[in-house]
């Protein structure tokens, strides 16, 4: 399937489903975001909700202004105006994102590095090292599914998750890497954590991370994790 193509499914009475394949893949990725860019810029006065996914849009409207056929055909229209050089020209925007990795920051760091058959400073650098896109917000408020974890770090969920998941927390499951926005439950294996609030209902928007969004991890200390949860609280 190429640029240009995707297909279309009713997911409700006020929204379709855009699908772009099945597979988890920049390129089905990339124009993902690049849709949604458009769409945001036409700001069609329908338009409800953008939803995106890995391979996929939720596009959600509002019928009293337009009925779904009409909203239809004009997903058609912006899904053929998609060109492989519109989609690379798509901006983003690049968000560094401070993290303390090991110890009490990240209790899965040597047990994942051991795993990997890597020293845990290794993990963490080749973890820091890499260039993520924030393929989709899903789980909880916020939550950033972050595509582009070297395959060679990808490690498997715990057997038994964890009850209690600190906020900020920076983890991998399985191919992927992401953060947690606030506490609770999760089974994926901590390596570090983050003072950034993630998620803050009175902020505007309320999340730090958008899908399409470059992340960038830098490696802090102690030291510096106090003083910037000192500046977010």
């Amino acid at each position: 399937m190429n640029a240009t193509e995707a297909d279309l499914q009713p997911l409700a009475d006020d929204a379709w489903l855009l699908r772009f394949g099945d597979a988890i893949a920049p390129a089905t990725l990339a124009r993902v975001h690049a849709l949604c860019a458009r769409v945001r810029a036409a700001s069609p006065p329908w338009l409800r909700d953008l939803v995106p996914a890995y391979a996929s849009v939720g596009v959600f409207f509002d019928p009293a202004v337009a009925d779904a056929e009409a909203v239809r055909d004009w997903l058609r229209q912006q899904c053929a105006a998609l060109d492989e050089d519109s989609v690379a020209a798509t901006p983003t925007r690049t968000v560094e994102i401070p993290v303390a990795y090991g110890g009490e920051f990240g209790p899965d760091l040597e047990a994942a590095a051991q795993a990997l058959g890597i020293p845990a400073d290794a993990l963490a650098a080749r973890h820091a090292a890499g260039d993520y896109t924030v393929a989709m917000i899903g789980f909880a408020p916020g939550f950033p599914y972050l595509a582009g974890l070297d395959p060679a770090l990808a490690l498997p969920r715990l057997a038994t998750p964890r009850t209690r998941v600190p906020a900020g927390s920076v983890a991998i499951g399985g191919a992927q890497t992401g953060i947690y926005p606030r506490e609770s439950p999760g089974g994926w294996r901590l390596l570090g954590r983050t003072p950034l609030r993630l998620f803050d209902p009175q902020r505007t928007p309320p999340a730090l991370l958008a899908p399409g969004d470059r992340v960038r991890f830098r490696a802090i200390g102690a030291d510096e994790f106090a003083r910037l949860a000192a500046r977010e609280s």
